[in-house]
């Protein structure tokens, strides 16, 4: 068993092992669901840049403590309390989150995601550019941001634009969480392996054998989103959230008007912005390029109503019932949604 310790900045919300060649990072927040504290942040950044230098440890695994998930993501309600108190710890906290994702989407040596049970928003930003990303059969994957008056940041729209079809548009607009299955099927994830081979696995890499994105055994078919591609495709064309929204309602399938629903109990104007990260995200060249439009974007939704709405009704007092700036994506202008990523 790897003795996993505090690392260089003491806190005990993320442990750290060296496991023969593997260097092993264990969130360690399992009541949260491991979401990611700024701490939490700060001490990946340093741990990683060690490791980087230590001729030991040849491999980084990131792994979730309990059995829940690997991480639900960003602590958004300190977040919008650092907000609220007129603190720049939402903003400081976003900006070290996204020099760690780009210092794992760059990392000189591989690392290995285990993407086992709940994997949303910031959980995605740790794993989904790793070398070897494991989703398992308890995997349950989503960039939810829109319901709670924000987008999926972390470079997620990096993937979800280049995913097959408009199923990446699908994903990010409604915020739906997806097998493994369908995560590899996105780009997001390389193989659905058994939850219960991941000991052996990492302990294989552990006793130098090489990484496999994709192991033995391990799956890549995909799940629903595949067969789904008629509806999606043709309603998620195109640059006008409205116009989606109005496709998705008027169709057949009925998946796509479920679609449709779901998009209108998320934040009109975040919808928007997120369609418009999603199409800029497309033509990016790198994933830190990615991000730094994300800076942008996460500052101007924060200084926007609906994300400290949102946060209130989804986690602080949990009614469901947001009351967004706007009453449908129909109702946000255009000027508004360039005023986001425009600092």
């Amino acid at each position: 068993m790897a003795d996993f310790t505090p690392g260089p900045t003491g806190t005990d919300e993320v442990l750290f092992a060296v496991d023969g060649s593997l260097g092993r990072v264990l969130l360690n927040r399992p009541r949260a669901i491991n979401s990611l504290t700024r701490d939490m942040v700060v001490a990946m950044r340093a741990q990683l840049e060690a490791w980087a230098e230590d001729p030991q440890v040849q491999t980084v695994s990131i792994e979730g403590a309990g059995e829940r998930g690997l991480c639900a993501g960003g602590d958004v309600r300190a977040v919008r309390e650092a907000h609220l108190a007129g603190t720049s710890g939402g903003v400081d906290f976003w900006a070290d989150e996204y020099v760690l994702d780009a210092q794992i989407a760059e990392y000189p040596k591989p690392v290995v995601a285990v993407m086992d049970g709940i994997v949303m928003g910031g959980g995605l930003g740790i794993s989904m550019f790793a070398t070897a990303r494991w989703a398992t059969e308890r995997s349950r994957i989503a960039m939810p941001e829109t319901i709670i008056g924000f987008f999926p940041d972390v470079a997620a729209t990096y993937l979800l634009s280049r995913a097959p079809g408009e199923t990446g548009t699908h994903v990010a607009l409604t915020g739906t969480t997806i097998t493994g299955a369908d995560a590899v099927a996105l780009g997001l994830a390389d193989a659905v392996v058994d939850s219960a081979r991941l000991p052996d696995l990492l302990a294989g890499i552990a006793a130098g054998n090489p990484v496999e994105p994709v192991p033995e055994d391990a799956t890549t078919k995909a799940d629903t989103l595949t067969s789904a591609r008629g509806w999606i495709d043709e309603c998620y064309a195109g640059d006008d959230a409205a116009a989606i929204v109005e496709r998705l309602r008027a169709h057949d399938a009925p998946e796509a008007r479920a679609a449709a629903e779901k998009i209108s109990l998320r934040s009109p104007l975040s919808v928007a912005v997120t369609l418009e990260a999603l199409r800029r995200a497309a033509t990016a060249g790198s994933v830190r390029e990615v991000l730094e439009t994300d800076t942008v974007v996460a500052r101007g939704l924060l200084q926007r109503a609906d994300f400290a709405e949102g946060v209130r009704a989804q986690l602080v007092d949990k009614d469901r019932s947001p009351r967004w700036q706007h009453e449908s994506v129909s109702d946000v202008t255009r000027a508004e949604v360039l005023a986001v990523f425009s600092g």
